[in-house]
């Protein structure tokens, strides 16, 4: 095994990807004294702006939060947030309804993405063992040397860095998985949805003011379809449609190729929306088609030599809002185990945290999926609406014994298949009292019919 020493006299810790996961993950390490090497593909967001197709806005919740504030920077980011305290449901009609995510008060807040990575980016400058390197092709990694081979896209020659350990926090497409599958026996799969989805920004007011409430997350519902829309700080929304790719019966994106098709779908399905984006159909055939898709790999570390992180180890579909907040959440778990963990050795915090984690990332990647089809089809059944309202009364009349699985995953921090167990367990409780309930009425009433029946013979 080898020594493990924060001193920063040691070899640095090489983070793979400066997007949101990496830069936090880089800013933890740096607070606990580690040099850390910070490496990405793209140009400096500072100064470049984001290529297109990445997610313009995101929902971040407690667990994220939560995060932010262990690293000490939440109140660097904190007033990008906007609230929203629940789902905006658009009808065809035009209707709107309010379904609250929990009790009042409580609200998930949209977030651009580009803004907190800027952010995280400023943080993570005002350490001065803590270098980023951007605009770099990685070549090649070596897992025993625990070297990462790259080229800067101004320069003719490679450059290697030599590293006591490497993080591999550079997405679905992750290079460092890649070598780590080609150097262990790790198990990994990766399922794409059949729809995908397409991001238009709906202008905000010739004054500023934002179109449609601001402190909601606007769903479009329309069972094979859903237009969804989160609040920017400019007054705008950013709106995403989610189709499937191909259909042999009704729209898909490969069925709507004209002008014309895109106005007649949106006329169709969301008129309301189509009123509010004059540039639709530019937008639409300007702007790419993104891939929906999940991510399972276990174990997520290689020996003491490198680990993975969000979207690398567990990419989720955006179904629940919790694919930052995960991420963010490991930044914060993997942290914890090297203060409680270190003396072990690195093997053992790596280990730990890759066994103790993968449970929950699994949890969070099965209600992503599953939430799905709440989101574009239960959200407008009155079934759905009724047991939300059944939920947010026995929360508030019982908080201590029932918190809705919702607020358990985007309120609290209960770990992810902790919160599940719960949730299953109160659903038996509920059965079981409804059930009781239905007996006693029945009894009741039977009572009371015997009863009758003996008056009548006895008139």
């Amino acid at each position: 095994m080898h020594e493990f020493s924060s001193s920063t006299n040691a070899l640095p810790v090489l983070v793979v990807g400066a997007g949101l996961s990496g830069t936090l993950m880089a800013i933890f390490l740096a607070k606990r004294g580690y040099p850390v090497e910070l490496l990405e593909k793209r140009a400096d967001p500072r100064i470049h702006t984001e290529h297109a197709g990445r997610s313009i806005n995101m929902a971040i919740s407690a667990r994220g939060i939560h995060a932010l504030q262990q690293a000490g920077i939440e109140d660097q980011v904190a007033d990008l947030y906007i609230p929203m305290y629940g789902r905006m449901i658009h009808e065809l009609d035009g209707a709107q309804e309010l379904q609250p995510y929990g009790q009042p008060g409580q609200a998930i807040h949209s977030i651009s993405r580009r803004d907190l990575n800027i952010r995280l980016l400023n943080a993570a400058k005002d350490f001065p063992n803590l270098r980023i390197h951007f605009g770099v092709h990685i070549e090649s990694i070596d897992l025993e040397s625990r070297s990462v081979t790259y080229l800067e896209s101004d320069a003719e020659e490679t450059q290697t860095l030599h590293g006591r350990w490497i993080v591999g926090a550079d997405g679905v497409n992750s290079v460092v998985r890649k070598h780590m599958l080609e150097a262990a026996r790790l198990n990994f799969s990766q399922d794409f949805l059949d729809y995908g989805y397409k991001e238009l920004v709906m202008p905000a007011e010739s004054d500023g003011t934002f179109q449609m409430d601001p402190n909601a997350l606007h769903i479009w519902p329309r069972h094979q379809y859903m237009l969804i829309a989160l609040p920017n700080q400019d007054g705008s929304f950013t709106v995403t449609l989610f189709l499937p790719r191909s259909t042999e019966d009704g729209f898909s994106f490969r069925s709507l190729q004209t002008d014309e098709d895109v106005r007649a779908f949106f006329k169709e399905n969301f008129p309301d929306a189509l009123a509010r984006i004059p540039d639709l159909e530019e937008q639409f055939f300007t702007n790419p088609i993104g891939s929906l898709v999940s991510i399972r790999c276990n174990p997520w570390h290689y020996k003491d030599a490198a680990v993975l992180i969000g979207d690398a180890s567990h990419g989720v579909v955006p179904f629940y809002g919790q694919g930052m907040n995960a991420a963010f959440e490991d930044c914060a778990l993997l942290d914890e185990h090297l203060e409680h963990e270190e003396a072990l050795g690195l093997d053992v915090v790596l280990a730990h945290f890759s066994r103790s984690r993968y449970p929950h990332a699994e949890a969070i990647r099965e209600l992503s999926l599953a939430n799905f089809q709440e989101m574009r089809s239960d959200v407008s059944r009155s079934w759905f609406v009724w047991q939300k309202h059944l939920e947010r009364w026995l929360a508030r009349v019982a908080p201590d014994r029932f918190i809705p699985l919702y607020s358990m995953i985007s309120f609290t921090n209960i770990p992810y298949a902790n919160a599940i167990d719960r949730d299953r367990a109160q659903r038996r409780q509920i059965a079981g009292i409804a059930l009781a309930a239905a007996v006693g009425t029945a009894a009741v009433g039977a009572w009371r019919l015997v009863g009758r029946k003996r008056k009548r013979r006895a008139s």
